[in-house]
């Protein structure tokens, strides 16, 4: 009874001490690591890796137990340890951070607040990545040119929504594509079966292929091994999966076949690497309006780890239907501006007051109801980008767009729908993205940010981004929802690409409807209304989703 009871402890000890071992490094298991070699150490072979346990002062609890170890029961537990040895990586821990900022906003534990300083770029990636190619479908075109052009020149492309009758819902509007065709792209076959969210993704991914000088020659040269796609959704299949419950209502013999497959957010990575022949890592995220940049994120430690030389990733969204619509309705999160279309969507804007003499009350209302930024205008499509390991894509010839450096991932864990009051886990996350790109604060000098047009998220992050970045004269920040509204799990991809058209081109794309800027907006830090020739020497871009996820991404010119 005694030996049982200290066993459990024991082991609890030892795990937390074997796995903290190099606790910066990305761990991760393989099945080498099962095997009889791995298993079977020497008695030095322990020792040594005891010894690598001590030398590390956070473990003194791991450390202190490990060095009792005398008894064959301990010994045998302390063999067992060497199954979690983590892989050999040279990956540099985060820097320590300075002194905490004083204030009631970053009294939390994690004090994410803090400055980070780094000055090392690449500092903790071996292998660079670049973007070789880029695939879009969005309510503004369904070419990465033609989109970016649009962006440009300030086209909205919100309108109202003509593909089914919405007329009982108070939003009737949408970022809405009217006109897409698959031919050429997905088999006619498949096409009308499929959900939209997969007909985007495929279309977007294989537009990102033919982008990326991916032809058929090109193709039959790679190591289809390491050639993987990570394309996630936010919402999957509703439209299938909505179609199956009314064909239940009938009968279960009217329901699609495939309405299971097709309403999962992994079957759109899932049929694209099986009509690519592409065997490498393939599944999909989802984390609400973050998943695109959770796949973009994951899809480069893939090849930062050598798994593969070419991702696929990004993300898809077709929630424009009576059901999606219906949804974020009943949760008061969408603009209800439906008089005017193109001005619903207005990040960081807010309508002065009429001059006309009413009530004070009333003329609060009037302001609430009709003029001020009000919620978050639904779009759909997809973006995928080809990410390319450097010396891959230099030795094919592939024309490189911009370097991927790095970003991060954290949560605010405070509430479903809510940003943080304080901003903690933006801002954690927009350090750890500079700590894990080797960038420093004063490099980044563009922003496009999350901004979705609501109330409380806007302000919000930009409290944030001046936190962090407030002391760069040179910075400009700007929203691509403005003109294309929200699409949710494709929304980072989409974004991702106007970054990247941004280092190209050196033009910034305006910030539209931004005509009375919201009390605390400095306007110098915003793009205005009319795009701006821009150096970007280091670009961030912010996804935020339900759940409290928080993700940012960094790109720059490839030097």
């Amino acid at each position: 009874m005694a030996a049982s009871s200290l066993v459990s402890p024991l082991c609890s000890g030892l795990l937390s001490a074997c796995m903290s071992v190099n606790c910066g490094r990305n761990h991760s298991f393989d099945s080498s690591m099962f095997s009889s070699s791995k298993i079977i150490e020497t008695c030095a072979g322990r020792r040594k890796f005891k010894s690598k346990c001590s030398s590390r002062s956070s473990q003194s609890h791991g450390t202190e137990i490990l060095s009792s170890c005398g008894s064959k029961m301990m010994q045998g537990l302390t063999s067992s340890c060497i199954l979690f040895k983590p892989q050999s990586r040279n990956w540099n821990c985060l820097p320590k951070r300075r002194a905490a900022h004083s204030g009631e906003a970053m009294s939390i534990a994690a004090q994410p607040a803090e400055e980070i300083t780094v000055k090392k770029k690449h500092g903790t990636r071996q292998r660079r990545i670049v973007v070789t190619g880029m695939g879009v479908v969005t309510p503004l075109g369904h070419d990465a040119d033609l989109f970016y052009s649009s962006l440009l020149e300030g086209i909205s492309g919100i309108t109202e929504i003509e593909s089914f009758d919405c007329d009982q819902f108070p939003t009737r509007i949408a970022g809405e594509i009217k006109s897409f065709s698959t031919d050429g792209w997905v088999a006619p076959k498949l096409s009308k079966k499929m959900d939209k969210f997969m007909l985007y993704l495929l279309t977007a991914g294989k537009k990102a292929l033919a982008d990326g000088g991916i032809t058929e020659d090109v193709m039959d040269e790679l190591n289809k091994a390491k050639c993987g796609v990570l394309i996630g959704s936010a919402m999957g299949g509703m439209k299938v999966f909505y179609d199956a419950i009314e064909a239940l209502r009938i009968s279960y013999r009217k329901m699609n076949p495939f309405c299971v497959p097709f309403a999962t957010t992994n079957m759109g990575s899932a049929m694209l690497a099986a009509d690519l022949g592409w065997m490498g890592p393939n599944y999909s995220i989802s984390t609400a309006c973050a998943t695109s940049n959770f796949c973009i994120l994951n899809a480069a430690d893939h090849i930062s780890r050598g798994d593969a030389d070419v991702m696929l990733c990004g993300g898809s969204d077709a929630a424009v239907i009576p059901i999606g619509l219906g949804g974020f309705v009943a949760c008061r999160a969408l603009s209800q501006r439906n008089s005017d279309p193109t001005k619903a969507s207005r990040p960081w804007d807010i309508v002065k007051l009429p001059t006309i003499s009413l009530p004070l009350i009333f003329l609060f209302l009037i302001d609430a109801l009709e003029n001020s930024r009000d919620g978050f205008v639904m779009g759909e499509g997809a973006g995928v980008l080809l990410l390319e390991e450097l010396e891959h894509a230099k030795k094919r010839g592939a024309e490189i767009y911009a370097e991927f450096l790095g970003g991060s991932l954290t949560c605010d864990a405070y509430h479903m729908t809510e940003p943080r009051p304080d901003g903690a886990g933006v801002i954690l996350c927009i350090e750890k993205a500079l700590a894990q790109s080797g960038v420093s604060r004063e490099d980044v000098n563009y922003i496009n940010a999350h901004a979705t047009s609501t109330p409380a998220g806007d302000l919000k992050e930009y409290q944030a981004l001046l936190h962090c970045f407030g002391n760069n004269p040179e910075l400009k920040v700007n929203s691509t929802k403005s003109m294309i509204g929200h699409l949710l799990g494709a929304a980072g991809a989409v974004e991702a690409v106007a970054v990247i058209q941004a280092i190209r081109t050196g033009w910034v794309h305006p910030n539209i409807n931004l005509e009375n800027p919201d009390e605390g907006v400095d306007m110098n830090v915003l793009v205005g209304p009319k795009k701006e020739r821009f150096d970007i020497k280091a670009a961030l871009s912010n996804s935020f989703g339900f759940g409290g996820h928080n993700s940012s991404i960094i790109f720059a010119p490839y030097k």
